[in-house]
């Protein structure tokens, strides 16, 4: 196939993936593929993760970047290649450079967590922060190949970028060849497009069904409208699948391809998270739960046996501490409690009294005595509670009242 950068709209086929496939040997891992019987009992047929959290990098983002970067003419890599990413794509294309010998220059906003921009150092990329959102930092690094002449290697928008993901769907195949039914999250679009290409012309029996961030879901109004439309503001958690506007080339394919699109709320994203951390043992960032949430919402909706995408394990310690707590809490197993009493000796020891009836850990404890709100002799206490689930916190919120108590949050 060509990989001149002039032919970017050429159509993305079968041998354009076993092609990439070939290049990709010994650089990208073949992921493990791996069963959850918890999600099995929830479907009522078997679910396996395909674990791209393991790749090289934290994500499949390797495989497309080093198809596109291994494809450029000689006088291109001589230029040099430039990316704008908050993560993945960053180190997808850092990596793929050093192992290629080409100069890469990322762009990152300023705000991107510091392991991620420390990994974009170490696998040889010149960081340059620009920015405090994505499209400040993609016009950032556009502005730089313009003046330099370096390649911009954009993280979806191009066959060979499509093609270097589509491998996924080849291993898929190869590893579970009676799979019924494939889960991908989306963002921009080239993940999706790249495994549907490749499944689709070999198994186009198989159902590919795409997962958007409800707050960031550009998918769904731009299949109805039959072309690519922006979204303002897009809001997730998912920053793999952050992206306002899907890519013109994986647009097509999507429509044309994947079965569906569904969404996801915040609260599915987190408890997803958190059910491959605690059943699975795998780490694996907002986007790449995206797959699992969607099982999670709606698990009969699903024909198995079925493959779950996990696209990246790239999650911000920082992050993953607030989003642990925010599943925990969408499952009942975290309650933070605000209630007010009277500022007086021992009140607090029969607050606690109170909880221990009722088998509620207390976590922390805060005071607050010099709010305006506050009455000369009240003080407002918060709690962060383990509790252990719905009916649990409905019980603990029920002794607090029964007790006497002003909850107010």
């Amino acid at each position: 196939m060509s990989y001149s950068t002039a032919d970017s709209l050429r159509p993305v086929t079968l041998d354009d993936v076993r092609g990439a496939q070939k290049m990709l040997t010994g650089v990208a891992r073949v992921t493990a593929m791996e069963g959850s019987r918890h999600l099995t009992q929830l479907v009522g047929s078997p679910v396996h993760f395909k674990c791209e959290n393991l790749q090289r990098t934290g994500s499949f983002k390797l495989r497309g970047a080093y198809v596109r970067i291994a494809g450029l003419l000689p006088e291109e890599r001589a230029a040099g290649v430039v990316a704008a990413s908050a993560g993945n794509h960053a180190q997808g294309v850092a990596l793929a450079s050093a192992l290629l010998g080409v100069r890469s220059t990322v762009f990152m906003p300023k705000g991107a967590p510091l392991p991620k921009i420390s990994a974009t150092k170490e696998y040889g990329a010149e960081v340059r922060l620009h920015g405090h959102v994505v499209d400040e930092t993609l016009a950032a690094a556009q502005e730089y190949a313009q003046e330099t002449g370096a390649v911009f290697i954009h993280p979806f928008d191009h066959p060979d970028i499509i093609a270097g993901q589509g491998t996924v769907g080849l291993e898929i195949l190869d590893q579970c060849p009676e799979v019924r039914t494939i889960v991908v999250g989306i963002g921009g679009g080239g993940l999706a497009a790249g495994v549907a290409v490749a499944v689709k012309a070999l198994r186009p029996d198989v159902r590919i069904v795409g997962v958007q961030a409800a707050g960031a879901a550009a998918f769904p109004p731009s299949l109805a409208a039959g072309r690519p439309v922006s979204i303002k503001h897009p809001a997730t958690m998912a920053d793999g699948i952050k992206v306002g506007r899907p890519g013109d080339v994986p647009f097509g394919i999507v429509a044309d391809l994947v079965d569906e699109v569904r969404t996801v709320t915040e609260n599915e994203l987190s408890t997803a998270l958190l059910l491959c951390l605690e059943r699975a043992k795998l780490v694996v960032e907002p986007a790449g739960a995206s797959p699992v949430a969607a099982l999670l919402s709606d698990p009969r909706a699903f024909e198995g046996p079925v493959v779950a995408l996990l696209s990246g394990g790239n999650v911000d310690p920082l992050l993953l501490q607030r989003i642990l707590r925010h599943g925990m809490s969408a499952q009942g197993r975290y309650l933070a409690v605000t209630l007010r009493l009277t500022d007086r000796p021992g009140a607090l020891a029969t607050l606690l009294g109170v909880l221990s009836v009722v088998d509620a850990n207390v976590l922390d404890v805060s005071h607050v005595r010099t709010d305006p709100r506050l009455g000369l002799t009240e003080v407002e206490v918060e709690l962060h509670l383990e509790t252990k689930g719905p009916v649990h916190c409905a019980e603990v919120g029920q002794a607090l009242r029964d007790a006497g108590y002003t909850v107010i949050d």
